[in-house]
């Protein structure tokens, strides 16, 4: 507590001071009102970042900044008549938005509690970032792939060659897709990454290492949620993952990135890393603020390195911060 509120205190001189004629700002978390779950972001070419999330009544929300801290909602990912509908009364859940040769793909899962085996993942796709998106159908389903749970995807692109990473709580799994992003590569087979006690992935490549974040707890209790974000390390995109003992992911061992405290629960299922001008660079997440906890909020914290390991200071979501510059 005494460091944080040194830090509080210097995060406030900071926003009197002016350096090389620039104020520095800070901003407070939430950083929007609205729930936003499981975000995802890109940087469009127009320089503004463009946000989704799990769908709520909105069909998949889709927001819009130019500093990551102020959002405005721009639209929706789907309309009532363009929504996806491979699982029955399924909800839209935890969207990963990417730029692919030339398009933007939006990989998605589609679910309903329970329904564990026929759930699955989809891809949708669309000329600009605000969309209209078409979808494109699923890319398998559970009961297809041998994957109990199979949502939360991820892509990502390596030494050429496209890959979608998904799963929650049977098994972290890869598998290789086609060059356009569209489809499983012929012939591809899976391959098991991470052990039983995750959802959420996502990995980010810095410095010779590959960074997999995932969440791990639950997620959807309010302010009892358990939701955590952790951290584990490879040279290699497929593993093995380990923490700071040399511990696997693969056997549910890692690093705490960041968890709740007295004002936020359920910290988890971080977005996109993004590097700022200054080469600071950001994690937006979820969470249930204790004072409002209606729905999961936006959170945006940023993730500070040591000795090639990410953390974020004190281990928990900041209150104030120095605003990101782009």
């Amino acid at each position: 507590m005494i460091l944080n509120s040194f830090l509080f205190n210097l995060l406030i001189c900071l926003t009197t001071c002016n350096f090389d004629n620039q104020v520095i700002e800070t901003y407070s978390n939430p950083v929007s009102s609205l729930s936003l779950p499981d975000p995802t972001v890109i940087r469009a070419d127009d320089g503004l970042f463009y946000l989704f999330a799990t769908e709520d009544i909105r069909n998949t929300p889709i927001m819009r900044s130019s500093d990551l801290v102020n959002w405005e909602l721009t639209g929706t990912a789907f309309t009532a008549e363009t929504r996806p509908s491979f699982e029955s009364g399924g909800g839209i859940w935890a969207p990963d938005i990417n730029f692919i040769n030339g398009q933007y793909v939006l990989y998605y899962a589609m679910s309903r509690w329970g329904g564990e085996w026929t759930c699955g993942i989809g891809i949708a796709t669309a000329g600009r970032p605000e969309g209209p998106f078409t979808d494109r159908g699923k890319l398998f389903r559970s009961n297809e792939i041998g994957v109990q749970n199979s949502i939360d995807p991820f892509f990502i692109e390596d030494e050429g060659k496209k890959y979608l990473f998904w799963g929650s709580f049977h098994g972290i799994y890869a598998i290789e897709l086609s060059y356009d992003g569209l489809s499983v590569r012929p012939g591809a087979e899976k391959r098991q990454v991470a052990g039983t006690a995750y959802e959420g992935v996502y990995i980010f490549k810095r410095d010779g290492y590959y960074y997999m974040f995932c969440s791990t707890g639950t997620c959807c209790e309010g302010v009892n949620s358990t939701y955590m974000t952790v951290v584990g390390r490879s040279e290699n995109l497929f593993g093995p993952y380990l923490n700071r003992k040399g511990e696997s992911m693969n056997d549910n061992r890692h690093e705490i990135l960041i968890h709740g405290n007295e004002q936020f629960a359920g910290t988890g299922h971080n977005s996109e890393i993004i590097t700022d001008k200054n080469g600071r660079t950001w994690m937006l997440y979820h969470a249930v603020d204790r004072k409002n906890p209606r729905g999961r909020k936006l959170m945006l914290d940023e993730i500070q390195w040591k000795d090639d390991w990410p953390y974020v200071e004190g281990g928990t979501p900041s209150t104030k911060w120095i605003k990101p510059q782009f």
